[in-house]
């Protein structure tokens, strides 16, 4: 019988340090999204720091494709809740935005200035924002943090309108974080702040999934252990709830170079995420 304790919670979560030359990143990312970001710029097809709230990181990007947009992409960044905004992730708009669908990408205020509640909160206006921009189906994709937030979108608790729920076709969370109570046992929760009422208020995977839910949870097999846990959780649970789900494995693949499937039209995240696959 092969038994298993975790026994550093902070490590658990930790990607950098556990990955070689993990720092290179969120930097490595920083070039390519302004590159991208100038791009459709100087194409007319970007709407830079649209406010969706009063709050001063209340802003999204939006990329839009040749043509009339088939659809809505809503891509909400990680960081733990704590750092980093869109700026970061632009090039992430182009696998989606090369198939024909706006791309919009949030900022959000950062903890401990609000909670984890409260951020959820502002992707939902958010996502209720870019909708009322681009007509057709929203899908909703996140990584880290950003798989959490996005997840939450579809639970029956969700603070969003009918009419927008009714428009979520598919949700990809990437690496999300689906059960916030062990991240009570680490340092960053400082921080963060949660406690246990809001770490069973805002797990996706302790929640019901609204009707007709769909959701793809997508981690690197060289992923933390955690990471990997969290990712076949929620699928395993919400298919028990009648939720549409799958839990993919992508080889070789790390917590940070997951995304790139993100920035090529034809691979399998951004087709999937899309529902081509």
């Amino acid at each position: 019988m092969l038994e298993h304790r975790v026994s550093d919670w902070d490590d658990a979560y930790a990607n950098g340090v556990n990955i070689a030359r993990g720092d290179r990143w969120p930097a490595a990312w920083v070039g390519p999204a302004e590159t991208f970001r100038n791009a459709l710029s100087a194409a007319g097809r970007a709407r830079l720091d649209l406010a969706y709230g009063e709050r001063s990181r209340n802003r999204l990007d939006l990329f839009l494709p040749e043509g009339v947009p088939k659809g809505l992409v809503v891509f909400v960044h990680g960081g733990f809740w704590l750092q980093l905004d869109k700026s970061v992730w632009s090039h992430l708009a182009a696998g989606s935005v090369a198939r024909g669908y706006a791309v919009a990408m949030p900022s959000y205020t950062l903890c401990p200035e609000v909670r984890i509640a409260d951020i959820g909160k502002e992707v939902a206006a958010a996502v209720t924002e870019a909708a009322g921009l681009v007509d057709g189906p929203l899908m909703l994709t996140g990584h880290s943090a950003g798989g959490h937030l996005v997840s939450r979108m579809v639970t029956a608790t969700a603070p969003l309108a009918p009419e927008v729920r009714q428009r979520i076709r598919n949700v990809v969370s990437i690496s999300g974080l689906h059960d916030l109570r062990p991240l009570l046992l680490t340092a960053m929760n400082e921080r963060l702040r949660l406690d246990e009422a809001e770490a069973l208020a805002e797990s996706p995977a302790l929640l019901r999934p609204m009707a007709n839910a769909r959701i793809t949870c997508w981690a690197g097999a060289t992923e933390r252990a955690e990471f990997l846990r969290q990712n076949a959780l929620l699928a395993n649970i919400w298919t028990g709830l009648g939720a549409t789900t799958a839990a993919i494995v992508e080889p070789n693949r790390h917590h940070f170079d997951i995304l790139d499937g993100l920035t090529d039209a034809n691979h399998p995240l951004t087709r999937t995420l899309l529902s081509e696959a």
